[in-house]
């Protein structure tokens, strides 16, 4: 009897963990990307010899199916777990919001609307049902429990940094489950903890795709897949074609309508259409010195282009690197905007004003190196109804599926959730309850 086979298109997470969890059972799978490595959006590039993530990456201590996978691969003894510092920057001023005393002494707001601040925690916890929150916009939902001047200083800062123009049109579920996914990575004390991974997310992408290569699964990189018919049947990019008993198209959907368009119903492309998205640029800074003692530093102030600056080595040592400081500048925003199509050195050189009004002592010889990465489909724009207009797993073609991060909800997209969906879609296979 021969083995089922299938072609996996995307080396990201998903991709990755589907391909892993079938591949163990007994499946030909062949995963075709076309970058030059695996991991996806978790990407990387070497810094004095150690893989970093092109885009800040990091787990929560709750995050459950990326470790689940880490103790199958028998490599939990790269996962590293440390408390973390979380500031503000405001009215060019920083505070630190790393603890409920912080929250306290937070002066921009009245004592009540710190109090009220506070509530936030309580209400995401009394949330049973996300549902509940589909018809309300995050702003609404926000304002209506730490008040005006609660959402003004602190919440809308971070949703127009994050989401820019559509910032008014982000769902409550999609923030709640935000608030809730960090709430449940506090320790006792009500500090945060998160998690990495020694060598960073390229090492355990590559220990994946090792591992589905061992059990006799092929990875081709550097190949785009261009079309895919009824078949199952894919037109790659150097003109060959393959096929198999099924394909999963991992990629965005905006790229998964294009692959699509032409063998399925247009109405079924202007379905997957109705999710939008925006992009990413982020510019990676190794530095000589440190910019501060915060991890996450939250940027609040309207008038500053960057939605947060992530020490990265505030959090893993800076011996990783050899003694060079990792500092990340996003910035997410649609791919039609001038910033997010300047050249590497134009971004760099916009971005320096910018760090020296936060920190008046930073110079520019403190940069050893820079580096500029843009992702045009960072994001999946969730909106009010969102699970309304989520395409399901099958497609209309017989033996071709989709399995993307826009489909991840009512959580957001990242590796651990990438990772119980491949898992998922593996089982739903393997019981045949996919056909």
């Amino acid at each position: 009897m021969s083995r089922k086979s299938i072609i996996i298109v995307g080396a990201g997470f998903t991709g990755l963990s589907l391909g892993y969890y079938l591949a163990k059972a007994g499946w030909k799978v062949d995963i075709f990307e076309k970058d030059s490595e695996p991991g996806g959006l978790a990407g990387s590039f070497k810094v004095e010899g150690e893989n970093l993530e092109k885009f800040y990456h990091h787990w929560f201590t709750n995050d459950l199916h990326i470790m689940n996978l880490i103790k199958e691969l028998d490599c939990e003894d790269h996962i590293v777990i440390r408390p973390t510092r979380t500031g503000m920057y405001y009215a060019n001023n920083f505070f630190k919001l790393s603890s409920p005393l912080d929250l306290l002494k937070f002066n921009p707001l009245s004592f009540i609307n710190r109090i009220r601040l506070g509530f936030v925690v309580l209400a995401v916890r009394i949330v049973n049902d996300w549902k509940k929150l589909e018809n309300i916009t995050a702003k609404d939902w926000l304002i209506k429990i730490c008040g005006k001047q609660g959402y003004t200083v602190v919440w809308e800062p971070l949703l127009k940094g994050k989401f820019g123009r559509y910032a008014e049109t982000v769902s409550a579920v999609w923030f709640w489950n935000k608030l809730k996914l960090r709430g449940g990575s506090r320790g006792e004390k009500g500090k945060e903890n998160l998690a990495y991974y020694k060598g960073g997310f390229a090492s355990l992408a590559e220990s994946v795709a090792n591992k589905i290569v061992e059990f006799g699964g092929t990875i081709r990189y550097n190949t785009e897949v261009l079309s895919v018919n009824n078949e199952s049947t894919l037109m790659l990019a150097d003109g060959s074609v393959v096929s198999a008993d099924k394909t999963v198209l991992t990629a965005p959907l905006p790229i998964i309508a294009k692959i699509l368009d032409g063998s399925v119903d247009p109405s079924y492309i202007e379905q997957i259409k109705q999710i939008q998205y925006i992009g990413n640029i982020c510019l990676t800074l190794e530095l000589n010195r440190s910019l501060s003692e915060i991890y996450w530093l939250n940027v609040n102030d309207p008038g500053f282009p960057f939605v947060g600056i992530i020490e990265h080595t505030n959090f893993e040592p800076i011996e990783t690197y050899k003694g060079r400081h990792i500092v990340y500048l996003s910035k997410y925003l649609p791919t039609d905007e001038t910033l997010y199509n300047m050249s590497e050195e134009e971004f760099f050189e916009y971005a320096i004003p910018y760090i020296q009004k936060m920190f008046p002592d930073f110079q520019k010889d403190w940069v050893l190196d820079y580096h500029v990465w843009k992702e045009a489909y960072s994001q999946p724009l969730v909106t009010k109804h969102y699970s309304k207009i989520i395409p399901g797993f099958k497609t209309p073609l017989s033996g071709v599926y989709i399995n993307t991060m826009a489909q991840i909800y009512p959580e957001d997209r990242g590796t651990n959730y990438a990772v119980r969906e491949g898992r998922l879609m593996a089982e739903r296979f393997l019981n045949k309850e996919l056909d």
